[in-house]
């Protein structure tokens, strides 16, 4: 029994200290250790691989490695979800793995990537009304009830047109990493929320960029609506237009980079 405790407490002292070391290492070079420690590697079925390469252009600009990484990561957040229609709309492998592949994008540079926010996806063939707010949504993100809402048919435009910077998959996405990054305790969501502070006091501190963000209509007014909706606004662009976004707001961008450790795909 004394030998049990003792090796119990050297792992307790290990992993603080190794916890320890890595917040100081990323409170340095923005990055965790390590980010990929897989074991079981997971496959996506023929059909989700088809959907994949053929329909997510952000697969294709990953190189060998990262695509395997990539179709890992994306089968193992489709397990991990539970993925329910509503209005009688049945739930295909487009959805599944077309929204997934949203999400896993999105945290590519997170160690903890699943947003364990979220247990379920909802999906409604379009906008659905809400009894919350009395109004139609096209999508939503519901912490109360662990879930994620889209519009299909919403969800769908958002990558009709792939620089407009509108993109309700990105988006509402965008919220859940948000919120799941200031409930946990993780190192990504640790670079995530040290980013974002810093971003939030940049602005504070240089009036003339604010200025600057407002006059160039670049990102759209609703992003002035609370700090949620700036960020999940200032991602749909990283995404979708990061030459331009780098080229008008530089220190924005850099730190968009940092919290989201994104450093693939010409980022």
């Amino acid at each position: 029994m004394l030998v049990i405790f003792f090796v119990g407490l050297a792992v307790v002292l290990l992993s603080k200290f190794y916890a320890f070391f890595e917040s100081m290492y990323a409170s340095k070079y923005k990055k965790p250790f390590f980010l990929n420690a897989i074991v079981f590697k997971k496959e996506l079925t023929k059909r989700q691989l088809s959907i994949l390469s053929n329909q997510f252009d952000f697969y294709k600009k990953l190189d060998k490695s990262e695509q395997t990484i990539f179709r890992h990561r994306l089968a193992t957040f489709i397990d991990s979800k539970e993925f329910i229609g509503r209005e009688g709309l049945k739930i295909d492998d487009e959805m599944r793995t077309l929204i997934s592949a949203t999400a896993v994008m999105l945290t590519f540079g997170f160690r903890d990537y699943c947003i364990k926010l979220l247990d379920k996806v909802i999906i409604y063939p379009k906008a659905y009304y809400s009894n919350l707010n009395e109004a139609y949504h096209k999508g939503e993100t519901n912490p109360k009830l662990k879930s994620i809402v889209f519009s299909w048919e919403d969800f769908k435009k958002g990558y009709h047109i792939g620089n407009d910077n509108l993109n309700l998959g990105i988006h509402e996405f965008g919220h859940a990493i948000h919120l799941n990054a200031f409930g946990e305790s993780d190192i990504s969501s640790e670079i995530f929320r040290d980013g974002f502070n810093k971003l939030a006091t940049y602005l504070q501190e240089h009036k003339i960029v604010r200025d600057n963000l407002t006059k160039s209509k670049y990102f759209r007014a609703y992003a002035y609506t609370n700090q949620f909706e700036f960020f999940a606004v200032l991602l749909e662009n990283f995404i979708e237009t990061p030459d331009e976004f780098k080229n008008k707001f530089p220190e924005l961008y850099r730190y968009m980079k940092q919290m989201l450790n994104f450093n693939f795909a010409g980022y």
